[in-house]
């Protein structure tokens, strides 16, 4: 086990009843079940990535207990390659590699605060009640494209991206929420988005967020490898109930006051007793506050202190668009400057 002055580690969990089973990678079919979720951070203090991964892996599979995890998220801000890929090595030196895909983000945030720089955050997802079915995209031709001059080409790749993306998944009768991560950041991440509706219909909900788009960290993961350029889709199946929220702004008491609102809506919209939350954030709203907490302290306000809660930030966000000017007929768009809220629940 990693000692204490090399890593810290917060936990947050819950258990609830659904009805759902799983049977392999992708497969799911109708039984009575569980459905486990627990949520790590780990903030690494001695430059130690591998050890950090590790810590968070053994962390979580001791969270999970005796349920066996379907799929592993990961937000992870670690400094270039190197260091990443040393970081999901130690993640899947405990963990089956073929189960953690995720993101490089701007940090986490969970119930028990916020973090940036060299840390780690997983978000299990585990139980007979839940199924997974989980998919990537590689090449898809944007990364070097800028919006200004090559936004048709952006349309048109990202378009067929997202529409063989979503195609590739496993569907069921049941299927409730796609969570999608990308390197597409702000605004490409309308036009993947766009892709990916042509398949799942302009209602289905869909959230997610993009990688970190500075130089050297726009890597998503899937099945424990590194990839630019890509996205990844996870679909979660389920006797199980969601409500999303979107809000925009961009300066210190707007944001704030957004985070509130958006938790209380989805929890308004809710049907059914929460149990878990996701919150894709813009690392750009973070910049504008005085005190990162402040806007965790809102969502707590709305949410409760004890709701599990898996957040991080990112160069843009998929979910409810904020928009008075511009009307959408879809639930889910891509868009920046976003807090994108997801509450899961069950009946």
């Amino acid at each position: 086990m990693l000692s204490h002055r090399f890593a810290k580690w917060l936990l947050v969990s819950i258990t609830a009843t659904l009805a759902w089973a799983f049977i392999g990678p992708t497969a799911l079919c109708a039984e009575p079940g569980d459905v486990v979720i627990r949520i790590v951070m780990v903030e690494d203090e001695d430059e130690e990535p591998a050890a950090a991964g590790k810590a968070a892996a053994e962390a979580l599979l001791k969270a999970m207990g005796d349920t066996a995890l379907k799929a592993v998220l990961v937000s992870e801000c670690f400094e270039d390659l190197e260091y990443k890929e040393s970081l999901i090595e130690g993640v899947c030196s405990v963990l089956p590699a073929e189960m953690v895909m995720g993101g490089a983000t701007y940090g986490s945030f969970t119930q028990a605060g916020c973090s940036d720089f060299d840390s780690v955050c997983l978000l299990g997802i585990g139980g007979r009640g839940v199924g997974v079915s989980a998919r990537l995209v590689t090449d898809m031709g944007t990364a070097k494209l800028t919006f200004d001059t090559d936004q048709d080409q952006i349309r048109e790749k990202l378009h067929a991206a997202g529409e063989k993306l979503a195609g590739k998944l496993r569907r069921t009768d049941n299927d409730k929420l796609l969570i999608l991560v990308a390197d597409a950041h702000s605004p490409k991440n309308q036009f993947l988005v766009e892709g990916v509706q042509k398949v799942l219909g302009k209602q289905f909900p869909i959230t997610g967020g993009c990688a970190n788009k500075n130089a050297g960290q726009t890597f998503v993961y899937f099945k424990g490898k590194a990839h630019a350029d890509s996205a990844v889709a996870l679909m979660l199946s389920g006797d199980f109930q969601v409500a999303l929220s979107g809000r925009m702004a961009n300066q210190n008491d707007t944001v704030i006051a957004s985070a509130e609102e958006g938790a209380a809506e989805a929890l308004k919209k809710l049907k059914g007793k929460p149990i878990a939350a996701l919150a894709f954030n813009c690392a750009g709203r973070r910049s504008k506050l005085n005190d990162y907490q402040d806007e965790l302290d809102a969502m707590r306000k709305a949410i409760g202190d004890d709701l599990p809660l898996f957040g991080c930030y990112c160069a843009g966000e998929i979910g409810p668009v904020d928009n008075d000017q511009e009307k959408s007929d879809a639930l889910s768009g891509g868009s920046g400057w976003h807090l994108m809220f997801t509450l899961i629940g069950k009946k």
